[in-house]
């Protein structure tokens, strides 16, 4: 992982102070690189690199060169298939470094030179005989590269905030593009739009792209070398041989993705993605530190202990990250990564896994890699079980093609209204399908399209930028385009048996991995029963210093006038009652939004200048059936409710009910109305709240309210007991 930065004038050479501002870029991604520092100017073009090395450290620093000089190289990331490439063709190398490879690819093949490369990469190359600037980047995405005008200056880098060092870049959040966007607001619809940088006038180079600039003429034209497959479904192979395949693929992309000359841990949640990673790298002779988050919601979904049992049978060290209660973000701790991720899909997700790099690297600090799960459930049926109709594949294409009909409406919004009525739509979707043919003639491929663009815009970003912020590369074996051009080809008929619910992958690794692991319902991370632990801590990070966070935000320009302070504010409100908060994390972007906005007005301090703060504890675990219990204790997590468990209020709550509204239960907290039970909306949870006394267990308490089942009161008595409402006797 390194940090790139480049300059370059169009028909003309770089201007006197150049040097300077280049610096200046170069520091802004200087986290991404603190082993070494190198930067080129010649005539148009000035290169700077920040290097941190895992392959050939004695022997890599950049620009690179092609035989002849003229191409001039720097590039992030690892070309894992670099020796094959050099022995194929015969390559006189300078250096230790994996990348020297693609000087000489582009050399000898043009701008086909990426084709048969293997890896995660961004490059920036002068070809100074065309004088021609090229920029690349790997077929997912995984590493970032941005790029803008200003002036006939062209300015390219590895994060959007060294961009804003140059004094003629534009620096704008564009408002209407981020709010309109399908990650921010969440609408349910399938979309393969370009990536959205968040401000205007900057771009990203495509995943499996390049972009060609001509610095004579300025002329741009951009170049595909590789497109995600139509997953079509052409491979005539056993539901074996694609499970075989697929095994046989994916540890071959944990054999690259290891390959390092420095030291690489492994963050494990115990889901089978995970897992299957630290299986086969365990199995490949790896002795890898492994990270897990232990917080309410991973305590509660199963994360936890699953990532301590998975390393455990596997021979792996566990670190288990303490977030506890009070783990909640300070304002200027949360600004911080925000700039850091520069996107306001800034949340908790980010939150854990910066905190869990900050203290791998404490703990370890020769750490340069780390090993990740990421980017299985997007292209082998992950998400089949949580958007299906019923549970089970055809459920599951139903529920896409639900998807794929919003789609097609979202392009003609006008013809909305006659698929709203209770019986149904009164219409076919044949009115629908010629603007919308791509989305309703191949769904599934849509689908797949539409995760794939989440993938680049949410996953790679985020994963990118927090390990980045800790001078750490992630490394994604799943993200290997000979994975998905394989279940590319799984036939349509084949698919509910290959993919649903991951089978392709959790029957290729019932060898190596216990069946409680394979076997395991897939958990998003943190989600679950326990995601109110987690949601609840983002409600009181916004809340804290009177609501700092969001004041400043609705303070900004495009704030003032987009935003609602009244609606948020009361927004901020409920989500403080709740016990299930799930509306913060749509709130939080909206927040991120305002923030941004403030500070690319303003500069925050670069990360490598950013001050410090307290790296949170890791508890020790060793065996989790023994230390459970004390694992609960330090979460002050309380135990899931049974129908045998003795209810009573807590201490400082109590029951109000008025003569003329009888139907309506106030829970007071600490002398404030807190929460409403209405019997004309949950009446079993209105009865059983009447009937609490401290004596009685549950089960005696539903039989007296009629008979009602457990399980109609169970969700709603576990978030009151979260919340500090309730209490088990005796516990």
């Amino acid at each position: 992982m390194c940090g790139l930065a480049a300059v370059a004038r169009v028909g003309a050479n770089l201007p006197v102070g150049t040097e300077a501002v280049l610096g200046n870029m170069a520091r802004a991604v200087g986290h991404r690189g603190p082993d070494a520092e190198q930067f080129f100017l010649d005539g148009p073009v000035g290169l700077g690199f920040r290097r941190l090395a895992l392959v050939g450290p004695d022997s890599g620093d950049q620009p690179l060169f092609s035989s002849d000089n003229q191409t001039v190289l720097i590039a992030n990331g690892e070309v894992y298939n670099h020796r094959d490439l050099e022995r194929r063709d015969g390559m006189r190398l300078r250096t230790s470094s994996d990348c020297e490879v693609l000087a000489h690819l582009y050399a000898r093949e043009g701008l086909d030179f990426l084709r048969d490369v293997v890896g995660m990469f961004a490059i920036i190359l002068w070809d100074k005989r065309a004088n021609r600037l090229i920029l690349a980047r790997d077929r997912f995405g995984i590493k970032p590269l941005y790029y803008t005008r200003a002036n006939g200056t062209v300015l390219v880098a590895s994060e959007i905030k060294a961009l804003f060092q140059h004094p003629e870049c534009r620096r704008e959040l564009d408002w209407h593009s981020t709010l309109a966007d399908q990650s921010v607001n969440g609408a349910p619809y399938l979309t393969s739009a370009p990536i959205n940088t968040w401000f205007r006038d900057i771009e990203t180079v495509p995943a499996g792209g390049l972009v060609v600039i001509d610095l004579d003429t300025g002329d741009t034209r951009q170049h595909s070398y590789w497109r995600l497959p139509t997953f079509d479904g052409d491979l005539d192979l056993s539901n074996e041989e694609f499970i075989s395949r697929y095994r046989d693929l994916l540890g071959s992309a944990v054999s690259d993705a290891a390959t390092a000359d420095a030291e690489l841990g492994m963050f494990l949640s115990g889901g089978i993605d995970s897992a299957a990673v630290a299986a086969l790298a365990a199995a490949q002779g790896r002795n890898l530190h492994t990270f897990t988050v232990l917080s309410g919601s991973t305590l509660t979904n199963g994360d936890a202990e699953f990532g301590h049992r998975v390393a455990q049978s596997l021979g792996l060290p566990n670190h288990q990250l303490f977030f506890d209660a009070d783990a909640v973000p300070g304002v200027d701790q949360w600004k911080r990564l925000l700039w850091l991720l520069e996107t306001p899909l800034c949340g908790p997700e980010q939150f854990y896994k910066y905190e869990l790099y900050r203290y791998a690297k404490q703990v370890r600090p020769e750490l340069r890699g780390m090993l990740l799960g990421a980017g299985s459930d997007e292209y082998n049926g992950g998400f089949s079980t949580l958007l299906c109709l019923e549970p089970d594949w055809p459920g599951f294409e139903a529920g896409i093609q639900q998807m794929a009909r919003a789609s097609a409406l979202h392009r003609q919004p006008g013809l909305t209204r006659w698929w709203d009525y209770p019986e149904g739509a009164v219409l076919t979707d044949d009115l629908l399908l010629e603007p919308a043919r791509d989305i309703l003639e191949n769904t599934y491929s849509a689908y797949v399209s539409w995760r794939h663009r989440h993938m680049q815009q949410y996953n790679c970003w985020h994963e990118d930028r927090t390990a980045a912020g800790n001078g750490v590369e992630a490394r994604v074996p799943f993200l290997d385009h000979r994975i998905i051009e394989l279940l590319a080809g799984i036939p349509a008929q084949r698919r509910a048996e290959l993919l649903w619910d991951k089978r392709i992958l959790r029957d290729g690794f019932r060898d190596l991995l216990e069946p409680a692991v394979t076997g395991r319902p897939k958990v998003p991370f943190y989600y679950g029963d326990g995601a109110g632990f987690t949601h609840r801590t983002m409600v009181r990070m916004l809340a804290q210093d009177g609501d700092a966070l969001l004041e400043e935000a609705l303070a900004a320009p495009g704030a003032r006038d987009l935003l609602s302070p009244q609606g948020l504010r009361t927004m901020l409100r409920r989500l403080e009652t709740e016990p299930e908060p799930w509306d913060v994390e749509f709130m939080l972007r909206l927040v991120n939004v305002g923030l941004l906005d403030q500070m690319v007005r303003e500069l925050p301090a670069v990360p490598l200048d950013a001050p410090s703060y307290r790296v949170l504890s890791a508890l020790a675990v060793t065996d989790w059936d023994r230390d459970a219990p004390e694992v609960m204790r330090q979460l002050r997590h309380r135990p899931q409710p049974t129908p045998e468990a003795v209810i009573d209020l807590a201490p400082e709550v109590l029951l109000v009910q008025t003569p003329d509204d009888p139907d309506r239960l106030f829970i007071v907290l600490n002398g404030t109305f807190e929460f409403v039970a209405e019997r004309d909306e949950d009446a079993a949870w209105w009865a059983f709240l009447r009937e609490i006394d401290g004596k009685r267990p549950v089960a005696e308490i539903l039989d007296v309210c009629g008979g009602v089942e457990f399980a109609a009161v169970e969700k709603t008595l576990s978030d009151a007991l979260d919340a500090g409402v309730l209490k088990m006797v005796g516990i």
